[in-house]
């Protein structure tokens, strides 16, 4: 039987180049298609596919929150995320919400058939440039839901006195929090911090 494939992007000329690619393969068939999260999870329930390829960011349903409901309803559902995004950080939210496979973008053409055999064979398979990346930032701290909290409103350009305001908490505890991210994310200032956040995946606008 051939390696039933469900793909998920809200990109209509990526889903043609993932079935056209699979079009070839006498092991592989790509049996339904979604563009939002919520049909991810819709088109699992009707077709119970083997193998799903995710995107991350899409509207309505989020890749992984998407992944999250669907292996709450089936365990054993092998997801491959498909994403041009490599940070750290959301890597490991992708791969502690179930996925098997992370696989960036930019190498679809040369690895996804392997990966979606490997994965389907119960592997799991991540890129060696996510994987370096993931090894970069090994056993360092993590920030915490308020620093979270904080660091996405200076991303949005909040200045302390506003996220202070915003938060309900004080300006000197605010302070405090940047000099935890600073040092969390070893920036130099509060930019530099947004970039780092924003490359990791920390942190979305």
């Amino acid at each position: 039987m051939p390696i039933r494939i469900l793909v998920v992007d809200d990109h209509a000329l990526l889903r043609k180049g993932i079935r056209l690619l699979t079009s070839t393969e006498s092991d592989m068939q790509l049996i339904a298609e979604a563009s939002t999260g919520r049909e991810a999870v819709q088109e699992f329930r009707t077709h119970r596919p083997d193998i799903t390829l995710m995107d991350l960011q899409m509207p309505e349903m989020s890749g992984v929150e998407a992944i999250i409901a669907i292996r709450g309803e089936f365990p054993n559902a092998r997801v491959i995320v498909l994403t041009t995004y490599a940070g750290d950080a959301q890597v490991l939210r992708a791969l502690n919400a179930g996925a098997r496979g992370y696989l960036l973008k930019g190498k679809i053409n040369t690895e996804l058939l392997e990966t979606i055999r490997a994965v389907h064979a119960g592997q799991k398979r991540i890129s060696p440039e996510v994987a370096a990346e993931l090894a970069e930032h090994a056993g360092e701290e993590v920030l915490s839901e308020r620093e979270l909290q904080v660091l996405r409103l200076i991303a949005s350009g909040n200045a302390n006195k506003e996220i202070a305001v915003q938060l309900s908490i004080g300006e000197d505890t605010v302070k405090r929090h940047v000099t935890n991210i600073l040092g969390k994310l070893h920036a130099n200032d509060r930019t530099h911090a947004v970039t780092i956040g924003l490359k990791r995946g920390i942190i979305e606008l």
